[in-house]
């Protein structure tokens, strides 16, 4: 039986690691010419859903294979 209290934070930090990728990495577009004016907060909001979004997704797939992997010797 897999000890739970283990996987969660090892789930927590791995969300929150990918999340701090995916803002590191959305610093690098240049979005200030896609932003009407004085619509700044509405950008930072879009940016910081977006951060959550794409991390998630890349962590929920590395958890995965992470469980798959060790899910793996008991095929044989």
């Amino acid at each position: 039986m897999p000890d739970y209290g283990q996987m969660a934070l090892i789930s927590m930090l791995v969300n929150l690691g990918f999340m701090v990728i995916t803002w590191w990495s959305l610093q690098a577009l240049n979005i200030e010419k896609w932003i009407k004016t004085g619509k700044v907060i509405q950008a930072r909001a879009l940016l910081i859903l977006l951060t959550i979004a794409i991390g998630s997704m890349v962590s929920n797939f590395f958890l995965d294979y992470l469980l798959w992997a060790q899910a793996l010797p008991m095929l044989f």
